[in-house]
């Protein structure tokens, strides 16, 4: 099941890139982040099997490191994983990410394709006219397509939440999911006991055509290197 749920993905997205049809590519790209929302569900164990969390560490290197970071850390969040800003290190900013493993796989496959798409999306983005302040410009519309994908993938996540404790026989998933987020919350309680909360700030003024780029995301594609394959533009 697993696998084939994971083919599926792969096709709707490979068909996503080779359409120029933008409603045919949202139709495709909203098919794919149900069906990965989905396998998150199929992958929880029984009620009352014991599994316990595991964790990685994700270096993001320069330029924009640290909104390359919020991505990744926003996207864990949203396929319920905790990620933690760890601040800079050896080769770039890291985020560490602890979850489950079925988790940190979708985690992993969608922060790999967005981080891509985010890349791309960003060099393709015209300043619009009387903009001067361009690294300010940028750096909204980092933050404009991360928020807009965190938010897209939280709602393919809840639905397919409600969906399977609605669902015939699933009247364990609620405990189960709940169960999961508390084991998560532990291990991170056990390696980091005090957490300072930050809220990222911006001054510039992409945030909206961010947003707008972050809507037409791929929503899922596969491997995320120690470093981006493309470097986003200063």
């Amino acid at each position: 099941m697993r696998e084939r749920t994971l083919e599926r993905v792969r096709k709707l997205l490979a068909k996503a890139e080779r359409t120029d049809n933008e409603h045919e590519r949202a139709a495709f790209m909203a098919a794919a982040s149900t069906l990965m929302a989905k396998y998150g569900i199929e992958a929880l164990p029984p009620e009352g099997t014991r599994q316990t969390p595991g964790d990685r560490v994700v270096t993001l290197p320069g330029p924009w490191a640290r909104e390359k970071a919020r991505l990744v850390s926003l996207v864990a969040q949203a396929v319920r994983c905790r990620p933690l800003l760890l601040g800079r290190g050896d080769g770039g900013q890291r985020v560490h990410v602890f979850g489950f493993a079925a988790d940190l796989e979708r985690a992993e496959l969608l922060a790999t394709s967005l981080l891509l798409q985010m890349a791309s999306g960003l060099a393709r983005a015209d300043l619009p006219e009387g903009v001067t302040a361009v690294r300010a410009y940028r750096r909204s519309w980092l933050l404009g397509f991360t928020d807009e994908v965190y938010r897209l993938l939280c709602a393919a996540e809840s639905r397919a939440e409600t969906e399977a404790v609605a669902g015939a026989g699933a009247a364990g998933t609620a405990l189960v999911l709940a169960d999961r987020r508390a084991e998560v919350d532990r291990a991170v309680a056990a390696r980091y006991p005090r957490i300072r909360l930050s809220v990222p700030r911006t001054s510039g003024t992409g945030y909206r055509d961010g947003v707008v780029a972050g809507r037409r995301a791929d929503l899922g594609r596969t491997g995320m290197p120690a470093a981006p394959a493309r470097e986003l533009h200063r």
